[in-house]
């Protein structure tokens, strides 16, 4: 076979495969569904404690908060309910993957629910959390 042939039949071959898998990118499902995003409140709940005794505890718990969110990467496992900013442990009622990270973003795979939790329908979901929204949860389960 000729050299030119053997390379046009390539070119044409090539052209003619294509992937019919739908695409899957981190966070995206497709036009029928989108990954939920969490945003955060529109208040800090710092900000609103009045009482300058809780507020001061607030602020360092918050910078804990944003010091454990900032350094989530792919791969962590994090407590969503329950236990969140600490290592998944027998009272996490919803456990979570790291998927993906971004800008004041991380992408939570809802890897495992007990029943009694908020979370238990979105298991095996994907959700976008602002780091603000992670911050507030932090906050929430200390009682802020």
């Amino acid at each position: 076979m000729k050299p030119w042939l053997l390379g046009a039949v390539s070119v044409l071959a090539s052209a003619c495969i294509h992937d019919e898998r739908p695409a899957t990118e981190r966070g995206a499902s497709g036009l029928i569904e989108s990954t939920q995003e969490i945003a955060p409140p529109v208040q800090d709940r710092c900000v609103r404690l009045k009482n300058a005794g809780l507020r001061q505890p607030c602020d360092d718990a918050k910078y804990l908060a944003q010091r454990y969110v900032r350094g989530l990467s792919t791969g962590d496992q994090v407590c969503l309910e329950g236990g969140f900013g600490e290592a998944p442990a027998g009272a996490c009622l919803a456990r979570a993957t790291v998927r993906d990270a971004a800008t004041n973003k991380v992408l939570l795979h809802v890897a495992d629910t007990q029943p009694m939790s908020r979370w238990f329908k979105f298991i095996g979901t994907e959700v976008w959390f602002y780091e603000g929204a992670l911050v507030d949860l932090y906050l929430a389960e200390r009682g802020y």
